[in-house]
């Protein structure tokens, strides 16, 4: 990244703001504004996000937000309620409260004498998925958002459910907000430090067991998902994300659906900033957001609405690791989206093929150990931990392959599945894995779905399933764009397991597929010579690197572990940062954590989830550290969350108590 100090508008920073909320409560801001923004006021661009401004988010703010505001922008980087440095207590994500607060904190912003009356807020993740939640609620000062890898559906497209199935992903995310927001604000802010941590701790909102207890799409899910009603949001939207992320089927969605200006972007990314972007390919994001913001913040004719509606970097095939660092493949960009110009490509299920035609009806059987999984990497990658070569998975699943590709062709959108099928039990999943195998028989994820198969008409009314009874389904796979190679195959998997990425059927299931009525449907994108002269996206820039000392290394580990003899397999992943210092505020942070996977082959009632958070805040004379434990185990009619919290100031401990929750399954 290009380090830029010079050319820039002077700026001041001011590193803590408080923005006064209805009833006393007060939010806290860090803040960078031009210097001269009292006398020529500027627009404001808003993260609103519970990541800690102090010194969650401090790194990556150090390097943007200085620089955003030297182009003439205010931004302001503020802490939710409850969480960082700001007052209140927080109880879950995405709540009316927050949303409230944010209308009045825009409100206040517009109102003050550096800002000129219009803002636009933005995003990765949870400032993402509230960018678009806020521009809902059209509070009359916001006037753009972007945002980057979030969704526009809390159900059908977030880390709790996938195609109805409930993730682990849910366990995940909430051990990691349940030990983040249990963290004090910074003692050098908040003389009262203290006692905002005991309130804090003493009402830890549980996260997980509240989203498990909410198996169908119901009301909970729909409050906060703009897809709802995508008329709500009436500003300008850019909507960015990374093939690698899990929240890439949203931008499509919004480009189809809002009725504002809209662009979509998608690189090769996993979930972060693209100007960060792994692997391969990051972008000048800060310099695009800019041409956004100038845009329509300012009233500048940048351009960027005359260039093509969705831009996406068109992935070729390259070997799978966990770590790769990069994704070959070129941008290619549509005018339009839904584009006219992609047409399904259809393919027929034949016994071990893929053909243009039928040839008559067969009957596969199939039953996939409990561990098929190995090969996809996390849901969620942050960087690493990326789906890998696919063939441990494949010798799991019924298989379906192409002949070699006598030419090459692209594809872009979502594929779709229509399967005629049977199971031997009332609930059920299937996973569908597409594939590119080449010439050497290494086998590639190109994109995947899941369905379960009680929510094949419905995920707010799911219905069981009649054992022996033949289905017609429908499961659509991620949006993906990727390039097939001549001489390559193309591979349709499919399974009734995918550990542990789902968390499995209570009992052990026997797929039958007919494959006279079930066909893939590939969305074929032809060649646009446009593409060629797609202007290049200028390299990435930021504001100098904020001055930070490593005090101890940190290190990680991946283990995929099956024991042979017991039929069991375990994944055992562990993540220490390291202590890195704030030199500026002189702060020391740093966690650990611990996730730990088992099933065994014949048992999903066997499958048991453990994971270990433990986060630390220093100086020389302050030292706190939060620790979290989680534990998700079921039997055929509940699922049992067991979950621990302790906090410590030095090696006093200050907190600790243990939960025990049990939920019942519906048809899950």
């Amino acid at each position: 990244m290009k380090v830029i100090e010079n050319g820039l508008q002077p700026v001041r920073e001011i590193e803590n703001l408080w923005i006064p909320m209805p009833y006393g409560a007060r939010l806290a801001a860090r803040v960078w504004l031009p210097l001269n923004a009292e006398r020529e006021p500027v627009p404001a661009i808003v993260e609103y996000i519970p990541y800690r401004k102090r010194d969650g988010t401090a790194w990556r703010d150090g390097i943007m937000q200085p620089y955003v505001a030297g182009h003439g922008y205010a931004v302001l980087r503020i802490d939710l309620r409850g969480t960082g440095d700001s007052d209140g207590l927080i109880t879950d994500e995405y709540t009316r409260q927050e949303h409230d607060d944010a209308v009045s904190a825009l409100d206040w912003i517009a109102r003050q004498p550096w800002c000129s009356g219009r803002i636009g807020m933005l995003g990765v993740s949870w400032g993402g998925f509230n960018s678009l939640q806020i521009a809902a609620r059209q509070p009359p000062a916001l006037a753009a958002i972007i945002t980057i890898c979030a969704s526009d559906d809390r159900y059908s497209d977030d880390a709790h459910y996938m195609g109805g199935c409930v993730l682990n992903e849910n366990l995940v995310w909430g051990a990691a907000i349940f030990t983040q927001a249990a963290l004090p604000p910074d003692p050098l802010l908040r003389p009262d430090w203290r006692e905002v941590w005991l309130a804090r701790l003493h009402n830890s909102p549980l996260w997980a067991p509240e989203w498990l207890a909410h198996q169908r799409r119901d009301a909970f899910w729909k409050y906060g998902s703009v897809s709802e009603d995508y008329s709500a949001i009436r500003c300008p939207v850019y909507a960015m994300g990374g093939w690698a992320d899990a929240y890439r089927n949203a931008v499509p969605r919004l480009l189809e659906n809002l009725t504002v200006p809209c662009k979509g972007l998608i690189g090769p990314w996993t979930h972060g900033w693209p100007l960060l972007g792994t692997p391969g390919e990051p972008i000048g994001f800060l310099q695009e957001a800019l041409r956004w913001w100038d845009q329509w913040l300012k009233d500048i004719d940048t351009g960027i609405m005359d260039e093509p509606r969705y831009r996406v970097w068109m992935q070729e095939a390259t070997a799978r690791t966990l770590r790769r660092e990069q994704q070959p493949g070129r941008w290619v960009a549509e005018p339009s989206w839904p584009s006219a110009r992609i047409v399904p490509r259809r393919l027929r299920l034949n016994p071990g093929r893929l053909d243009a035609e039928a040839y008559g009806e067969a009957e596969l059987t199939h039953r996939s150990v409990q561990y098929n999984g190995a090969a996809a990497g996390a849901w969620c990658p942050y960087g690493g931990d990326l789906d890998t070569d696919q063939r441990v998975d494949d010798g799991c699943s019924l298989l379906f392959d192409s002949e070699p590709l006598t030419v090459g062709f692209d594809i872009l959108g979502a594929p779709v599945i229509h399967l005629e099928l049977a199971v031997d039990k009332p609930v059920a999943s299937i996973t569908a894995r597409l594939c590119d195998v080449d010439e050497s028989g290494a086998s590639a994820r190109v994109t995947y779905g899941v369905l379960n198969l009680t929510h094949r008409d419905s995920h707010e009314h799911p219905t069981p399933l009649e054992p022996g009874k033949r289905y017609r389904v429908r499961l659509q796979l991620n949006d993906i764009a990727y390039a097939f190679a001549r001489g390559h195959r193309i591979r349709l998997a499919l399974s009734s397991s995918y550990w542990p990425t789902l968390w499995p059927a209570p009992t052990p299931v026997m797929l039958t597929v007919f494959t006279a009525g079930s066909t893939l449907a590939l969305p074929e994108r032809p060649l646009r010579v446009e593409d060629e002269t797609l202007a290049a996206f200028a390299e990435p820039e930021g504001a100098p690197e904020p001055p930070m000392t490593t005090l101890s290394k940190g290190s990680g580990k991946r283990v995929w572990n099956h024991n042979v003899a017991a039929d069991r397999a375990e994944l055992i992943i562990e993540h220490d940062s390291g202590v890195e210092r704030f030199d500026a505020i002189n702060l020391a942070v740093g966690v650990a954590i611990a996730e730990r996977y088992t099933v065994t082959g014949d048992d999903p009632l066997s499958a048991k989830t453990s994971l270990r958070w433990s986060i630390t805040r220093q100086r020389e004379d302050w030292h706190v550290r939060v620790e979290a434990q989680m534990e998700l185990t079921s039997n055929d009619r509940n699922f049992l969350l067991r979950q621990s919290l302790q906090a410590f100031e030095g090696e006093l401990s200050v907190f600790s108590r243990d939960w025990e929750r049990e939920i019942p399954r519906d048809l899950v």
